[in-house]
């Protein structure tokens, strides 16, 4: 019999207490189901439609009982007895019918190994990266939307929390991005997190490491979402950005610590940065670019999907013209697109203004100051291309509506709200 089955629940505590952040005081059962939700990201892979069923019918935790007993300790597994706990439970013959129990239990049987599941815990504990599980606070309810295809849980390294959909963007492409590609990403990136707007990517070469690194520069939180443990920082040329994120903003998977990067794994993550996000930016995408898998996913949510036309001579803009002509994502060239896109006011201090539209010298202050970065009159002036005297003069009616702030002897812009 598994070690795991003769567990008591103050054993478990002392694995899952110090990678649950905010845990406070836990129930027993509140314990043995994080405890639970953990070791379910080790025994399936993302996506698990099957494990999905699983942990819905019979709960996370006695569904993982359920799997032990009927694959552990036995010369063979035994799908029937996993099936009559299914149907005892509430579930129709036809639903698990249609389920493959036998196949399913014969590819987790190798991850159901005590010492395996034990180590991810260690491990996470030692990296001091942490446990986020649906029903909790820092939960990212948008994941919820993939249904059965869900996460079971997600492991994060970085003191940021995940970011709601409505203030995150994300921006994927080419790995093997041309320097147009890196360069409209980095801008993009930059814009949109000029605006207070999180951008979340998959930290790949390319497109990817560009948004990040644009993100890092504005100071604004970036999110990598990896394909395996939040302890392995991959690519390896990314380390040291990798460790930036980890530094300021969030790295998370849906791996435990010791899961390794796998081309399925690559495919499945994408399905996490679209539903993440407000809307998914493609960059650059050859016709069989990952990114466009990522589309795919956002599109199947009902999220919009935007891409950036290339030279049409360009092998790695193929994807996104694609996506264009089939009218399935809008053409961006800018900022303002992306804003648009998602459904964001590009107008950030409307509501201040109680509706009056902004004259252009405003405007081209507001364009020129920033929410994370200090910005002095004269390189507002310089950017804006208005005098001292004007400029001074909209500084000081931005002050008073609200929308931008004194700091030192320079100013910011206010963070802006979405419409509606």
């Amino acid at each position: 019999m598994s070690a795991l089955l003769r567990a008591t629940p103050g054993e478990l505590a002392d694995l899952v207490l110090p990678v649950l952040p905010d845990a406070g005081d836990l129930t027993d059962g509140e314990v043995v189901r994080a405890f639970a939700l953990g070791a379910w990201t080790g025994v399936v892979e993302p996506g698990d439609a099957v494990g999905g069923v699983v942990r819905s019918v019979l709960g996370p935790a006695v569904g993982l009982r359920a799997v032990l007993e009927a694959a552990v300790g036995h010369d063979d597994p035994r799908p029937g007895l996993l099936a009559g706990r299914l149907l005892d439970a509430g579930a129709t013959r036809d639903d698990v019918g249609r389920l493959d129990l036998a196949r399913a239990l014969e590819r987790w049987r190798p991850r159901l190994e005590t010492p395996v599941i034990l180590r991810s815990f260690r491990t996470a504990t030692a990296l001091g990266s942490r446990l986020l599980v649906p029903g909790v606070a820092l939960w990212p309810t948008a994941l919820d939307e993939l249904g059965d295809h869900a996460p079971v849980a997600l492991w994060a390294r970085g003191p940021a929390s995940v970011p709601a959909p409505a203030s995150s963007i994300a921006i994927v492409g080419s790995r093997a991005a041309t320097s147009y590609g890196e360069q409209v990403s980095a801008e993009l990136a930059d814009g949109v997190a000029d605006r207070g707007l999180a951008v979340v990517s998959g930290a790949a070469y390319g497109v990817d490491g560009a948004a990040h690194r644009a993100a890092l520069a504005a100071s604004a939180t970036t999110v990598a979402v990896m394909a395996g443990g939040v302890d392995h920082l991959y690519p390896a040329g990314h380390d040291g950005l990798l460790r930036r994120i980890i530094e300021t903003g969030l790295m998370i998977s849906e791996a435990p610590c010791g899961g390794k990067p796998s081309r399925w794994r690559f495919l499945q993550r994408n399905r996490l940065i679209a539903a993440m996000t407000a809307a998914t930016v493609v960059v650059e995408a050859g016709g069989r670019s990952g990114s466009l898998n990522t589309a795919a996913h956002a599109q199947s949510l009902g999220r919009p999907v935007g891409a950036v036309p290339g030279p049409v001579t360009s092998p790695s803009s193929v994807g996104c013209h694609a996506l264009i002509r089939s009218g399935l994502a809008d053409c961006v060239t800018s900022v303002d697109d992306v804003l648009e896109l998602a459904g964001a006011s590009t107008d950030l201090v409307a509501a201040s203004y109680q509706g009056r539209r902004l004259d252009p010298e405003t405007m081209r202050v507001l364009d020129a100051l920033s929410t994370t970065a200090t910005r002095e009159t004269d390189e507002l002036a310089v950017a804006s291309g208005l005098s001292l005297e004007t400029v001074r003069d909209v500084l000081a009616e931005l002050d008073l509506s609200g929308a931008a702030r004194r700091h030192g002897s320079g100013w910011r812009r206010v963070r802006g709200r979405r419409d509606g």
